[in-house]
């Protein structure tokens, strides 16, 4: 999890073990050579690694080489100080001259009551140097002059006045400074770049480069090149490309990046080929990323000339209102000396005259071009003192990365204003908002009631939430909360993740520090958010969230809530708590974020359509004959090398494991499908029979097993196989994505080639529990000294080509031979206390070789099959499966996600208040939508939806219950099913179905699962399908029968 994790129970991953904190360790275990990996010195990878999978380490060099001037600590300073820091750029100076005070509590999270009176930069400067020991922050009081700014790369001045934004903008726009100016005011935020006259992005979308091979390449002025039609090329136009291993027009071959236009989703142009030879075949096309110059106008000139990102194709219109907005309130602070007070009518009536002046003046649009939203102006003025914590974590994300995006030039900038406004957090009827109700009473949610009022402040306090999840959604969640004051006053918020803090998470899990490696994420982070705000009521624990804990998330426990935030990191987990949602009907905050991509959804009970309702398609598998002889990509080889380590250190262990200890194994083995009583009984036998006795053992093993993967088995694909081998139809057989392999010859002195034998022999010893040994040298002499049989290749062996013919090969299986092995294996009685250990796969551990096993035996396989290899870093991104992360989307999402939650406390029960959110940060895009209404079926007249059931409640037996339905609904039940469990149908046997029908219900569900009720079960939720009085099959809710 980086949360709680819900799991199919067959295949739960053990909860990870408590590990000694022996320092830091070292990036790769001593043993190994730095074969296949990049040495970065400069980045810490076992920190930094998530948001190296997103930014890359060119442009995470770039960062730490960049200083960074965060000007105003306030709200929305405090979070753009949080994620610039964990990002890691070269330094960050705070720059403030205001002294704190009590509303500034509403958002500023690192400061507290004994702040009030210091300075806002002085007071927080301590907790943010914290985030990361590899950022020098130190705050800063004085004036900014000239010769000040010209020390940084990137100013971003928040809070700022118009004046000293001028003058500010002037000075940087003048010596190259990239400036980012923003500000929030109450539902309302604003943020400007200006990265200077000449930029250069180097990379714009981030996407990692598309490539295709290629079918066929004309010969003309225009030429057409045809991809393979097993995918589409993915390529658009205006793209760059080149070419690799094409045979017959080699000129193309690394040549210069082409400019093409695409034709269809398998071909495109590349311009003239004429002068280059005829085209054989092969080739692989790859996508070139070219860098794009941008041109930013001054913040004098872009004010009257502006050009906008929408973040909300619903209000296309307010971009414009919003410019004039916002210039009107500098306006009226620099003449009025105050900034309009919480939903006063004067002093709104009196905004609107301002913004009348600003465009009668033509200071930024000429009179008669922008048509006033007075009903827009006048909330404007009457929320922007306020101060929401959602608002500044959003627009906080949103500028550090935009940050990130001027140090690093990886990404495209704002172009070069953004508006985004959440006034739909509004009620519709706006009587209550009166300005002595929502004017400031000395408290530290003053920059909230000024936007919502005293009234919605209790309703806060008293809410009832269930985060699910400590990582890295689930502390900016809580941070929020806590700013929000959920839970504050009289309600709770309960937490819940089963994991231990690891250092990797230390990079966007802010909460967390290096002292906390290891201990639990609940915990820790809930005492975190009670310095923020000392009245969180959080109750911290450390469950998975599934059904063995519904004992403890119980009936009474679920309906207390008001609501559920997720903050988790897979699918079974979120779906699960969906269910839970669903059948509690409880409001569902969901969120989650893919590198700089980030998605929100709200829930909404009787509204909206659950999480469930729609799912992404599944993930496109790799056929296993390509896995097995036909790889063609470095993911492939990655997979199979993940395959092996599953196979030699953990599958066969395990059954040799449960030989030694499980009396009924090989009866329950021999019950197994297929040839996999002989796969099993194999692994175990040579387990047991070819067990090392020293660690020389394990290196002759590692060293005979390198011949037969990487020699051998080559060897006989090209015996069986040819290099001029052809098809039926005479083409080629080793063509399209059917690469020749070669055989390799072992080499003691190719640190690859070591690097294999060292790690294998490692991790056989530790399967066996003998003692490791990292001395290459002896390792390397041991290796040479080995024996090796010389291998002849042998007729009638059968190699697939495709799955079909696998499947085929697969579905006979050797009795004999089976019994053979049986007769080999020595009873556990005689193998004394011989012990085994299976190996579970630990990416993130550099020092126990299973990414070092992996890395040398994928890059080993790819120079078999002559596929470019991957270092270290994107070899654990692509084998173990990891989400890239960077801590700017996680604070966007979370601040998106509270916003909601403002809707959901007051009620609302409309759809079109609601907001689904898709961010990419990268591009950048912000797109919004209603959530999809919950999709209504009917049967007869009634119409119903996923939150609709049949309620039974008191104790009925079978015949009885059916007898309800058929009376009271009109529904004949022809199956009815509880969890897996049928416990009637119209096909059952009759004396069965006769036995069953006299049952209580709850007996019924007992004698069919096998299992006692739970003391903690109050309701069975049961499963209908039922005719109608036509006898048509027709859908009908599920059936909530409450236990008497």
């Amino acid at each position: 999890m980086s949360s709680a994790e819900v799991a199919d129970n067959s295949v739960d991953p053990p909860a990870k073990k408590r590990k000694l904190n022996t320092g830091g360790a070292s990036c790769k275990s001593s043993a190994m050579a730095n074969n296949g990996t990049r040495v970065e010195d400069e980045i810490d990878e076992s920190l930094y690694s998530r948001q190296l999978y997103v930014l890359g380490h060119d442009a995470m060099r770039r960062m730490a080489h960049s200083d960074v001037l965060i000007s105003g600590l306030g709200g929305l300073g405090v979070e753009v100080a949080k994620n610039v820091i964990l990002g890691g750029v070269k330094s960050v100076t705070l720059h403030d001259e205001r002294s704190c005070t009590i509303s500034d509590l509403s958002s500023q999270f690192y400061l507290s009551e004994a702040s009030i009176g210091k300075n806002r930069a002085v007071a927080s400067c301590e907790q943010l140097a914290e985030l990361n020991h590899y950022v020098p922050t130190t705050a800063y009081t004085g004036p900014l002059t000239e010769e000040f700014l010209k020390k940084f790369r990137v100013v971003v001045l928040t809070g700022a006045s118009r004046t000293e934004q001028d003058r500010v903008a002037a000075l940087t726009h003048a010596n190259n400074i990239a400036l980012i100016i923003a500000d929030t005011r109450g539902l309302f935020s604003q943020v400007f770049c200006d990265f200077g006259p000449e930029f250069t992005v180097y990379d714009v979308t981030g996407e990692n480069p598309v490539s295709a091979m290629v079918a066929d390449i004309t010969h003309e002025y225009e030429a057409v090149v045809t991809c393979l039609d097993d995918t589409r090329h993915g390529l658009e136009d205006g793209d760059y490309v080149t070419f690799s291993e094409v045979q017959g027009m080699t000129e193309l071959n690394g040549c210069e990046p082409r400019k093409i236009k695409v034709m269809g989703p398998y071909t495109f142009t590349i311009g003239d080929t004429t002068n280059f030879s005829k085209y054989a075949r092969g080739g692989i096309v790859t996508q070139v990323k070219m860098p794009k110059k941008l041109h930013f106008k001054q913040l004098s000139e872009s004010l009257k000339e502006p050009e906008y990102l929408i973040t909300d194709f619903a209000k296309m219109d307010y971009p414009q209102q919003l410019h004039v907005a916002f210039a009107a309130l500098h306006k009226f602070e620099q003449a009025e000396g105050y900034t309009p007070k919480p939903w006063c009518d004067a002093d709104a009536a009196k905004f609107i005259e301002y913004v009348k002046t600003i465009l009668k003046d033509g200071e930024i649009f000429k009179e008669g071009e922008l048509e006033i939203n007075t009903d827009l102006m006048e909330i404007f003025a009457k929320v922007s003192s306020g101060d929401l914590n959602p608002m500044n974590a959003a627009i906080g994300g949103v500028v550090a990365q935009e940050v990130m995006k001027a140090c690093s030039g990886k990404f495209h900038p704002i172009i070069q204003w953004l508006y985004l406004d959440a006034i739909e957090c509004l009620p519709k009827d706006k009587s209550a908002l009166t300005e002595e109700n929502c004017k400031p009473v000395g408290s530290r949610y003053d920059g909230q009631i000024a936007v919502f009022g005293n009234n919605f402040q209790k309703r806060i306090g008293e809410l009832k939430y269930f985060i699910v999840g400590a990582g890295a959604i689930g502390c900016e969640l809580l941070k929020n909360f806590a700013m929000i004051g959920v839970g504050a006053a009289g309600g709770q918020v309960t937490l819940t993740d089963m994991d231990l803090i690891e250092k990797s998470n230390l990079n966007r899990q802010f909460l967390f520090r290096p002292h906390d490696v290891q201990k639990p994420k609940s915990s820790t982070a809930a005492k975190a958010v009670k310095k923020m705000n000392p009245a969180m009521n959080v109750l911290a624990q450390e469950n998975r969230v599934c059904p063995e804990t519904e004992c403890v998330y119980d009936d009474v426990f679920f309906e207390a809530l008001d609501g559920v935030a997720n903050a988790l990191d897979n699918v079974d987990a979120r779906i699960y708590m969906d269910r839970r949602c669903v059948y509690y009907k409880k409001p569902l905050l969901e969120s989650g974020t893919l590198g700089t991509k980030g998605n929100t959804q709200v829930v909404v009970p009787a509204l909206t359509e659950s999480y469930s309702s729609s799912q992404d398609p599944p993930e496109k598998s790799i056929p296993i004959c390509t896995l097995k002889n036909f790889p063609n990509a470095i993911e492939h080889t990655l997979q199979w090398a993940r395959d092996e380590f599953e196979g030699l250190f953990r599958q066969a262990a395990e059954h040799a494991a449960q030989y030694l200890q499980d009396p009924h194994f090989l009866e329950r083995s021999m019950k197994l499908p297929g040839t996999q009583p002989l796969d099993a009984l194999e692994s175990v036998r040579n387990a047991i029979n070819d067990r090392p006795l020293s660690f020389d053992d394990c290196i002759t093993w590692a060293r005979l097993h390198w011949e037969i993967q990487y020699s051998n088995q080559i060897k006989q694909l090209l015996f069986n196989f040819p290099p001029n081998q052809v098809t039926t139809s005479g083409a080629p057989f080793w063509s399209g994505p059917k690469r020749c392999p070669a055989p390799l010859t072992f080499n003691p002195n190719d640190e690859l080639h070591l690097d294999y034998v060292v790690a294998a022999a490692n991790l056989r010893a530790q399967v066996y529990g003998l003692p490791p040994c990292v001395d290459r040298e002896r390792i390397a002499k041991v290796a040479t000294s080995v024996q090796v049989p010389e291998f002849k290749p042998r007729s009638g062996v059968k190699i697939a080509v495709t799955d079909a013919q696998l499947q085929q090969n697969n579905d006979d299986m050797d009795q004999d031979r089976v019994q053979t092995i049986i007769s080999d294996l020595p009873p556990p009685s005689k193998l004394g206390n011989l012990k085994i250990t299976p190996l579970d796969f630990e990416k993130d551990d550099d020092t126990n070789f299973h990414m070092d096993f992996i890395v040398a035996a994928s890059n080993l396989r790819a120079a078999n099959y002559s596929i470019p290899p991957a270092d270290r870093h994107r070899s654990k991104l692509i084998a173990g499966k990891i989400i890239p992360a960077i801590a700017t989307t996680t604070s966007v999402v979370a601040g998106l996600v509270c916003l909601e939650l403002y809707k959901l406390a007051q009620g609302f029960n409309t759809l079109d208040v609601f907001k689904n959110g898709f961010v990419n940060l990268a591009l950048p895009f912000f797109g919004f939508s209603e959530p999809i209404a919950a999709p209504v079926n009917k049967y007869y007249d009634k119409e119903w939806t996923l939150w609709d059931r049949f309620e039974v409640k008191g104790e009925v037996t079978l015949q009885q219950f059916i007898d309800y339905f058929k009376n009271e609904h009109s529904l004949e039940i022809t199956m009815l099913s509880q969890g897996v469990c049928m416990l009637y149908s119209f096909f059952m046997p009759k004396a069965k179905r006769q036995e069953r029908l006299n049952l209580p219900m709850s007996e019924v569900v007992t004698k069919v699962s096998k299992k006692k009720l739970e003391p903690h079960v109050k309701a069975l939720v049961f499963e209908l399908c039922c005719n109608n009085e036509e006898g048509d099959d027709i859908e009908v809710p599920y059936v909530k029968y409450t236990l008497p």
